[in-house]
């Protein structure tokens, strides 16, 4: 159960920092910084979506086009930012360039695949640390 939890904050941190990258590198993507909580439910909404549809998406791939198992990834992270701008109150808006709504997911999955990638190595290397002392 803790680790579950565990892998549940880092899936929200690493969404949380995808969101964040893409709204200070791209102009049309804007996070509402004045509603803190739609952000968060932003944040939550994302991640949500993102562990629901990837699978998902990549069964269905899988089955239909399996050329397009590659960019499951993104795929689904571009229709889980739809999602969350279409909901309003959600605190994240994508607009003009017209190119903001290719760059976005691109941006958000690349930087969620990282943050997934090392924060928990940053987590274990804290524990072991921890234990060490």
């Amino acid at each position: 159960m803790v680790m579950f939890l565990v892998r549940a904050l880092i899936f929200l941190a690493s969404a949380a920092l995808g969101l964040i990258v893409a709204d200070i590198v791209l102009e049309g993507f804007q996070i509402s910084w004045r509603q803190p909580i739609g952000f968060i439910l932003a944040i939550v909404i994302f991640a949500v979506l993102q562990s629901v549809l990837a699978p998902w998406l990549a069964r269905v791939a899988q089955r239909n086009a399996p050329a397009l198992l590659g960019g499951i990834g993104i795929v689904s992270t571009f229709v889980a930012l739809v999602v969350v701008v279409i909901i309003p109150g959600a605190g994240l808006r994508i607009g003009a360039p017209w190119w903001t709504w290719l760059a976005a997911p691109v941006i958000v999955w690349l930087v969620t695949a990282l943050a997934t990638w090392l924060l928990p190595a940053l987590f274990i290397k804290k524990k072991v640390s921890e234990r060490r002392t």
